[in-house]
């Protein structure tokens, strides 16, 4: 059976009060995780921003954007692993739909 392969995105913000060896650490402990078990496309570190709402009393953290290929398997992996890992704030996974061609209808003719 052919493995499905799909594009996805994660976003995971990291406790801004760890120091900079543990923030590189945790970055390279998702990008190591995925790329074991997938394709890295990208890898942008957003770096500290300010949060929206304050999370566990933090008002900023610091943020990392991957986009990714992988099967269908790694993205709840990757959801679990950021779970109970201790100074991600939050994550998100997203998979990324395949763009489809749009059939367009033709402009309506004006009657004269």
């Amino acid at each position: 059976m052919e493995k499905i392969i799909n594009s996805y995105e994660t976003l995971f913000v990291i406790d801004p009060d760890l120091t900079e060896e543990a923030t590189k650490a945790l970055v390279e402990k998702f990008t190591k995780l995925i790329s074991d078990n997938g394709e890295i496309e990208t890898v942008d570190e957003w770096g500290k921003r300010r949060l929206a709402y304050p999370i566990n009393d933090k008002p900023e953290g610091y943020y990392v954007l991957v986009n990714f290929k992988s099967e269908a398997s790694l993205p709840s992996e990757l959801e679990r692993i950021f779970g109970i890992t201790e100074g991600i704030l939050r994550s998100i996974v997203i998979r990324h739909e395949e763009k489809k061609p749009s059939a367009k209808k033709p402009a309506p003719k004006a009657e004269a």
